[in-house]
């Protein structure tokens, strides 16, 4: 027989926080350093990576985080093909 696992509720403000946080660098990085427009693009984009931020939102805000496997996966797998379509669109713009 086994326990039921409680369910421990997260800080939600201090994820929010974070976020808000994380956005506003964003935002003063993207309209307001005086720096070169491809050494921005590199920062934003290292900032996205590091925020993470619809990790964050979809494990604590969509609860995520306390479901089972099955669930998660139909939320990771569209997650490859989005990167290629992504990566496919910046392609052709390259080009």
């Amino acid at each position: 027989m086994t326990t039921p696992t409680t369910h421990v509720r997260p800080n939600y403000m201090l994820i929010w926080l974070y976020l808000f946080v994380m956005t506003i660098a964003e935002v003063l990085l993207a309209f307001e350093l005086p720096v070169a427009r491809n050494l921005k693009l590199i920062l934003l984009l290292i900032l996205a990576i590091w925020k993470a931020k619809a990790m964050l939102v979809a494990l604590f805000f969509m609860h995520l985080k306390f479901e089972r496997w099955r669930l998660r996966l139909i939320f990771i797998v569209p997650l490859p093909l989005a990167a290629i379509l992504v990566t496919t669109v910046i392609m052709e713009k390259v080009w």
